[in-house]
């Protein structure tokens, strides 16, 4: 059997709204000095390690958590974008909760946002995973790929890779600064590591 290589995902370091909660999606904020130090301290997992494949959000907390964890040669994406939180974009579930006590993201989506941002569903950011496994797909056979993007989505990417609807990302909270690998077993997915810290 052919040995196919690992998917290795990064969450981008802090920012002040991943620290406040507010949900961040097309804002383009910048990391955090706490966020920079997450970025740092991934390089002994990445560096010295040969990728078939590296991809990154094109936001700038992505980029620079690329850069900053010793990555070479990454390619952005547009799929690889931040779930589109809409009317939500900027507020916490706290905040949601006074007027919709059992919303759920999962379950419920956004509002429409300002012109541009409508807001995604579950299915909508689940296509967009389901695009980038398949960009993945191809790289695999030279060597494991790295993709630095942000928590909702690589959620949703990590639900689709194991074979579950994309609303299942809920079950996998994914920390800032962190690194997890997607692997196989026996020839099927598996969660290998998840929010591993150096």
């Amino acid at each position: 059997m052919t040995a196919v290589g690992d998917i290795l995902l990064v969450r981008h370091g802090e920012t002040e709204w991943s620290r406040s909660g507010q949900h961040t999606s097309f804002t383009d904020l910048p990391l955090t000095p706490a966020g920079e130090a997450q970025a740092k301290s991934l390089a002994p997992l990445l560096t010295d390690h040969a990728f078939a494949l590296v991809l990154t959000s094109p936001l700038r907390r992505a980029t620079r958590t690329a850069e900053l964890a010793g990555l070479t040669g990454a390619v952005r994406d547009a799929d690889l974008h931040e779930w589109d939180y809409g009317g939500y974009e900027g507020v916490t579930t706290d905040e949601i909760h006074r007027t919709r006590p059992d919303w759920d993201l999962w379950t419920d989506g956004v509002p429409p946002g300002p012109e541009g941002h409508l807001g995604e569903s579950p299915e909508q950011v689940g296509r967009r995973a389901d695009r980038v496994l398949s960009r993945v797909a191809a790289a695999l056979p030279g060597g494991d790929v790295v993709l630095v993007a942000h928590s909702h989505f690589l959620r949703v990417l990590t639900a689709r890779r194991l074979g579950l609807p994309p609303s299942e990302g809920r079950l996998f909270r994914l920390e800032t600064g962190t690194l997890s690998r997607l692997s196989t077993e026996h020839g099927r997915p598996v969660i290998a590591e998840w929010n591993t810290r150096a």
